[in-house]
């Protein structure tokens, strides 16, 4: 059997370190689902975020990993979207936050080992791929926002989906991106200390919590 994929990277032979610390890089990915169309011909899309089943859990992730030292983390956060999800897409420049965290294994260890510093970017996917690299150990599942959120495990990862879609609601405000609605915040967690953010762009918090709203639409222009 020809397979039309790259095997997925094994081993921590070319894994970078800091400060005792392994680095990680990964993603959010992300679409604008085409939803409606509206009077003035404006498309009403839905995002959806994608999130991974993981092995011998119940719970999702997102796609992360290590990053090795013949690679950008760019180049990592790319990389590990298509071992794990199977997806390929545009990758934003500055990352939404860095964060650390302990993995999985070492979540109830007190010592050095086991502990991350992971770089995560938002992705917005351009293809999915029938057949990928890790597809027998991880499967993809789109949800909404509010879904996703509720899925998070870990503070971090909820903490980086806000930031996420506070991105999304800055553009939209600075004109940068197409005409958006109002979007929907999600409360920050107020447990930071395990799961840090060291990125000091990622550090505010909204002063007010805004309640979930039914649905999470975007206005897009689609040109035909």
């Amino acid at each position: 059997m020809i397979m039309s994929f790259l095997p997925a990277r094994k081993g921590r032979h070319r894994q970078r370190y800091e400060d005792h610390l392994r680095l990680v890089a990964g993603c959010i990915p992300y679409r604008l689902d085409k939803d409606g169309e509206e009077r003035n011909g404006n498309v009403t899309c839905r995002i959806t975020v994608l999130m991974i089943s993981t092995p011998n859990r119940n719970d999702l992730v997102f796609p992360k990993g290590g990053w090795e030292d013949d690679e950008t983390v760019h180049e990592a956060a790319h990389r590990e979207a298509l071992e794990e999800a199977g997806v390929k897409g545009i990758l934003d420049e500055g990352p939404l936050g860095v964060w650390e965290f302990r993995s999985k294994s070492r979540q109830n260890s007190n010592s050095l080992e086991g502990g991350c510093r992971g770089y995560m970017f938002a992705l917005e996917v351009i293809e999915e791929l029938d057949s990928w690299a890790e597809q027998t150990s991880y499967k993809r599942k789109w949800l909404s926002p509010e879904e996703a959120y509720k899925f998070c495990r870990y503070d971090w990862m909820r903490d980086a989906l806000l930031v996420l879609l506070t991105a999304i609601e800055k553009d939209r405000k600075s004109g940068r991106a197409e005409e958006l609605v109002e979007l929907p915040m999600f409360p920050a967690s107020d447990a930071l200390a395990e799961h840090q953010m060291l990125s000091a762009g990622c550090s505010g918090k909204p002063s007010s919590v805004q309640h979930l709203e039914d649905s999470f639409t975007t206005k897009c222009i689609v040109q035909g």
